[in-house]
């Protein structure tokens, strides 16, 4: 099975970041090559541009592929969506100069849109009943509109600064995008898709997470049980070589809630207090 995934920009290191930390390490994948082999000898990873690996999966060069949400919408493939990796978050906004008067979407009827997403700008002013003429760029969208190119843009971004240093304000948000794992539906329940479905899920899943084990008093169980705002009831088990008034408990919580729920512990009797990080977690 082939895993299509970003060969280089922004998308690269995380992607291959997550593949590692799913389990999937890859084998000889030095750069410019095409393809490298992972631990699994079932699973391969095929390098391509982000905006083509919606195409390499819908063609059968790929079973699953890793890219933007925006990049797939822009292909117009029919694939399934699987699972939210939850990295590359980003909007992609109509955009106009801010002394042009513009102020809705309907302000731009008859004008003209620059962008570098045409399937996506025209689909959304289908949807807004607005005719515009579509001018497709390859870059420097955000100049279009002070060179009398264009009337507006539509362009992504993160975190708006590109858009204020070009002094372009947002009329609209047209869609926000993550990074999902895309498969082709033939594909989708297969066993190994699943496999690496649930491999990146579990990472995901993990993210934020902190696993606390810990000693408690049994008189105390209860009382430490209300504190504790875990991942489900907490596990309870005797500790070896102690009297029968000693247990050990161990629960996942949330990494921003440890602060305050070590105090919490400590004021309810337990101790020997230790804090892991959690690598994967399989719900």
């Amino acid at each position: 099975m082939r895993i299509a995934v970003p060969n280089k920009g922004r998308l690269h290191e995380p992607t291959i970041e997550l593949l590692e930390r799913a389990g999937l390490h890859l084998v000889d994948g030095a750069d410019r090559k095409l393809y490298a082999d992972t631990v699994d000898p079932d699973v391969t990873v095929l390098f391509a541009r982000a905006a083509d690996i919606p195409e390499y999966v819908a063609d059968g060069a790929a079973e699953l592929g890793i890219t933007g949400l925006d990049q797939q919408r822009e292909s117009g493939t029919d694939l399934a969506d699987l699972l939210d990796l939850q990295f590359g978050q980003c909007r992609i906004v109509l955009a106009a100069p801010e002394e042009s008067g513009v102020e809705s979407v309907a302000d731009l009827a008859g004008g003209t849109v620059a962008t570098e997403f045409p399937r996506i700008t025209r689909e959304f002013f289908e949807e807004e009943g607005v005719d515009v003429d579509i001018a497709e760029v390859s870059g420097a969208t955000e100049l279009t509109p002070h060179v009398d190119i264009a009337d507006a843009i539509v362009d992504i971004t993160s975190t708006g600064t590109t858009l204020r240093m070009n002094r372009l304000g947002v009329v609209a948000e047209v869609m926000s995008s993550s990074v999902r794992l895309f498969a082709r539906p033939d594909a989708v329940g297969s066993e190994k898709v699943e496999q690496v479905r649930t491999a990146l899920d579990s990472v995901i899943a993990a993210s934020g997470k902190r696993y606390l084990m810990m000693n408690v008093p049994r008189e105390k169980l209860d009382a430490v049980e209300d504190v504790i705002p875990g991942l489900g009831g907490p596990t309870v088990m005797e500790v070896a070589g102690e009297d029968s008034e000693m247990l050990a408990v161990h629960v996942v919580v949330d990494e921003r809630d440890v602060f305050e729920t070590i105090a919490s512990l400590r004021e309810e009797g337990a101790s020997g207090i230790l804090v892991t990080e959690i690598e994967r977690l399989v719900e």
